[in-house]
């Protein structure tokens, strides 16, 4: 799968999607500074499931009606790097063909994968 991480993705969960065998584009190390949209643009581009932690992707999508390839907005604030890497993985391997076309919110305790 092509990952596109935003820059507030730790570069631990982008070397362990990376060791995982996908291939992940990293906004910080190639477009640092970028505005959202043009984040939102690159991942539709290279049909990249983007990967964040910023909420206003959910604006962009929802109410401004941008098409998007499929986000996963991660809220795990508090869980070191570690296990952050891991259980995003691990939502990325069982839910690879769900996350297409897809906003999906991953916490600590829940999965919410809304097809648009």
């Amino acid at each position: 799968m092509i990952i596109l991480a935003d820059e507030n993705i730790e570069w631990q969960i982008i070397e362990r999607l990376r060791n995982a065998g996908h291939k992940v584009i990293s906004i910080s190390e190639e477009h640092a500074g970028i505005v959202d949209g043009a984040v939102l643009e690159i991942a539709n581009n290279e049909k990249a499931l983007l990967l964040t932690a910023d909420r206003d992707f959910g604006e962009l999508v929802y109410r401004q009606k941008q098409v998007s390839s499929g986000v996963l907005l991660v809220r795990l604030a508090g869980l070191p790097n570690p296990e952050k890497a891991e259980l995003i993985l691990s939502v990325i391997t069982t839910h690879e063909k769900e996350l297409s076309q897809a906003f999906t919110v991953v916490t600590p305790k829940m999965i919410r994968v809304r097809k648009k």
